[in-house]
């Protein structure tokens, strides 16, 4: 009897690539979004604490307890890093305080001033950096993220805000001796400079009982009745 030999699996074609082995310092896939957002926030600190031209990414690697590799794997160099920390960390805080000024209705300056006031209340309550990352990196000459503040930030917030205001003044519904771009300019005198300089005055006046709702509070009843007495009985 005649044993039919059964038919070999084909062997032609190209032969399969052999597993690529992960690369150092990877991380599965389920841990790779946490981990990238504990640099940006490492980042972010460090950029804070020290200013970005002083942070290398060693020092970020070390606020987030992790090798300088890693830091390089996930971003590459400190300027792509840079820019993830703005589009993904800054560029969303100024979103938020946008949103309360974009509810109030054209030539409701009231609206406009006091969406601007609470909008940056808000959210430096909930992101306290930002006075120091201001001051130290848009203020401060040769500041890192002056030129992203004037092409990114500017036309979002400070200058559209300014258009508003002049066409509110056209409307005859703002005082026509103000200039709206010195507007812009005053409101942020008054809501970043004390916020920023907080644990100055706050030691200088023995205030630590005034929080950001205080200020807040007391910024706009200055911007709607200034000096004047209330007689109101």
């Amino acid at each position: 009897m005649t044993t039919t030999t059964p038919p070999r699996a084909r062997t032609d074609g190209p032969p399969k690539a052999a597993p690529r082995k992960r690369a150092r310092g990877r991380r599965p896939t389920a841990e790779t979004a946490d981990l990238r957002a504990t640099l940006l926030d490492a980042a972010l600190a460090c950029f804070v604490r020290g200013g970005i031209a002083a942070t290398s990414l060693r020092d970020i690697a070390k606020e987030a307890g992790v090798t300088p590799a890693l830091v390089h794997y996930y971003f590459g160099d400190k300027a792509q890093l840079q820019e993830a920390v703005v589009t993904e960390r800054l560029l969303p805080v100024v979103a938020k305080m946008r949103a309360p000024v974009m509810q109030a209705g054209d030539g409701d300056v009231a609206g406009l001033v006091a969406g601007f006031v609470h909008g940056i209340g808000t959210v430096v309550a909930e992101h306290p950096w930002l006075p120091t990352l201001w001051v130290r990196e848009i203020l401060c000459e040769g500041g890192a993220l002056r030129d992203m503040m004037i092409r990114q930030v500017g036309p979002l917030l400070p200058t559209m805000m300014a258009s508003r205001f002049a066409a509110a003044q056209q409307a005859g519904q703002l005082n026509p001796d103000l200039d709206p771009r010195l507007l812009m300019v005053s409101l942020i005198g008054l809501t970043m400079f004390p916020m920023a300089s907080a644990p100055i005055w706050r030691q200088l006046f023995g205030a630590d009982d005034i929080d950001f709702n205080d200020l807040r509070r007391h910024t706009l009843v200055l911007l709607d009745r200034g000096l004047e007495l209330d007689h109101a009985k």
